[in-house]
């Protein structure tokens, strides 16, 4: 059966956020707006399933690009069930970060169904939340899928908190139903430079390589190019 993919529209805010560039290796300095990675990441946070994917297509800035410098104790390591606990004087690290202030986004993304007979064995989520992928559906269709995301969303609900970059900054969202009657973006034309995409899993499972794109923010969009497009380098 042949299907479109069925375009979604979110909001969301919060007081901070902080979409690390990987080039940095001990400051954590944030990318100037939210990269695709970070917005897949909140619909996921709201709604995702074995037989979906999500495609991120364009980001709309609707705050002023605001910085703020942060210094703050970070803990150096880990704690596990055989460690004897962390003793915070010896394991505590200052570090400065350079962070967003006072954001808000509308994230434009289609939600993609996958039919059974080309879903892959989901592999990814299972190493990255814990769990076992269970035995896939034959009758499912993408009509199912599109209800559930709008009713979860409606009713403010998601399987974990959505943050904005790093757990710490959570934000508030809501489904846009139309994106036509919502007020504009910032008018701010730009190039910010390359800036990451997502991660690559196909090659290698347990350390994906970053794929990255040429961000340009026009009167306050970004266009997000497919992931199979030539602009993305992988």
């Amino acid at each position: 059966m042949e299907h479109w993919n069925k375009p979604f529209c979110i909001e969301v805010k919060g007081e901070y956020a902080c979409f690390t560039r990987p080039e940095m290796k001990v400051e954590r300095v944030s990318y100037d707006v939210i990269t695709p990675s970070a917005a897949r990441g909140i619909f996921e946070a709201i709604f995702w399933k074995p037989a979906i994917r999500w495609r991120i297509r364009k980001i709309e800035v609707l705050k002023p690009i605001k910085w703020v410098s942060v210094r703050r104790n970070e803990v150096a390591q880990t704690a596990s069930e055989r460690s004897q606990g962390i003793f915070i004087e010896d394991a505590r690290q200052q570090r400065a970060g350079l962070f967003l202030r006072d954001v808000a986004y509308r994230l434009h993304a289609e939600l993609e169904f996958i039919p059974p007979s080309k879903r892959p064995e989901v592999k990814r989520h299972s190493l990255q939340d814990g769990w076992e992928a269970t035995e896939l559906r034959k009758d499912e269709n993408p009509g199912k899928y599109y209800g559930i995301f709008e009713r979860r969303m409606r009713k403010g609900q998601c399987f974990s908190q959505p943050y904005l970059g790093c757990r710490e900054f959570s934000c508030e969202f809501r489904l846009v139903e139309n994106p036509a009657d919502e007020p504009a973006p910032i008018s701010e034309t730009c190039d910010l430079g390359f800036m990451l995409y997502d991660l690559d899993f196909e090659k290698n499972l347990k350390e994906p390589a970053p794929a990255f794109f040429r961000a340009c923010l026009e009167n306050g969009v970004i266009n997000v190019p497919a992931w199979e497009s030539e602009e993305v380098r992988k």
